[in-house]
């Protein structure tokens, strides 16, 4: 493990059969594909990954699976959000006798201020490795509040990252950084780098996107990484990575609009995984104009592209 987790981390999907079962051959393809496309991390399985749909048995072999993938190439940081407090212990337990770095859960619905906090100090007993708070919000899972993250960073050990992507993350991390200190080893943003520009000026540690682009991400933030630091927390963006999130923002846009649906056929079209089937009931479906929207902008971004 690194002394700060950072950089790209990417979300692989879970790829599925024509009859809906886990497509365990393309998942680890799409792991390794993410690794050699220059992901500094891996993150699985997680809303982007369908975590929420998998069946507590295909969980756990999605997060065995995806560390054998990565062989220890990169960090692994396991989804391990719970309807209840039991169930993300019992991912916990999971995620790190299978050899996961790290692990990272959102609250469950409906989570009270006290029931949050006695939640992830469960997750970090059962863990003994960092943990990071997934901040989202409704309707994926409930807000987690400013000061309450602060409080958590500070008094429960091993809770020692953030994964913000409330209604204002570059707000949200300002202040976490401000209030934290060296409590918080570090931030990412999430919603697939729309903000990362604003996030990495603030001082974001990285970014957490699905993996479906990886090898664009990773130029990005190299090119971010050349600005250095400036007051406090505050990072230099490039002249040069400005540029390159503008050439992202159409594929952003399209993710945005389309999401688990836009990964995985953007993986498919890309040769990573063989179907684009999703079982998210909420996922939107493509259509033949869509698809060719899509290859339009990956044509655009193969400067970008390895």
């Amino acid at each position: 493990m690194p002394d700060q987790m950072r950089g790209v981390y990417s979300i692989p999907v879970t790829p599925f059969n024509e009859d809906g079962s886990v497509d365990y051959p393309s998942l680890t393809n799409c792991v390794e594909w993410c690794v050699e496309r220059g992901a500094h991390g891996i993150v699985l399985p997680v809303n982007a990954s369908e975590g929420p749909y998998l069946t507590d048995a295909e969980r756990a072999e999605v997060i065995r699976k995806g560390v054998e993938a990565t062989a220890g190439a990169v960090p692994f940081v396991a989804g391990v959000t719970g309807t209840t407090t039991e169930h993300a212990v019992e991912y916990t337990k999971v995620a790190v006798d299978a050899g996961s770095d790290s692990v990272i859960a959102a609250p469950p619905n409906a989570a009270s201020p006290d029931l949050m906090f006695d939640y992830y100090g469960a997750i970090a007993e059962a863990a003994g490795v960092p943990v990071w708070l997934q901040n989202n919000k409704p309707p994926t899972s409930p807000i987690i509040p400013t000061q309450l993250m602060v409080r958590m960073l500070k008094e429960i050990d091993h809770i020692d990252y953030v994964k913000e992507e409330s209604l204002v993350p570059g707000q949200i991390m300002t202040q976490l950084f401000e209030q934290s200190g060296d409590s918080c080893h570090g931030i990412m943003g999430g919603m697939g780098g729309r903000f990362l520009t604003d996030e990495y000026h603030r001082g974001a540690c990285g970014t957490m996107p699905s993996g479906h682009v990886t090898d664009a991400h990773r130029k990005l933030w190299d090119a971010l990484e050349k600005g250095g630091k400036g007051e406090g927390h505050l990072q230099i963006v490039t002249d040069e990575a400005q540029s390159i999130w503008e050439q992202l923002l159409p594929s952003l846009n399209f993710e945005f609009l389309y999401s688990i649906a836009a990964y995985k056929m953007a993986f498919h079209r890309r040769g990573v995984i063989r179907t684009p089937v999703t079982r998210n009931p909420a996922a939107k479906k493509l259509d033949k104009l869509d698809i060719e929207e899509l290859d339009r902008i990956l044509d655009r971004l193969s400067p970008l592209l390895d």
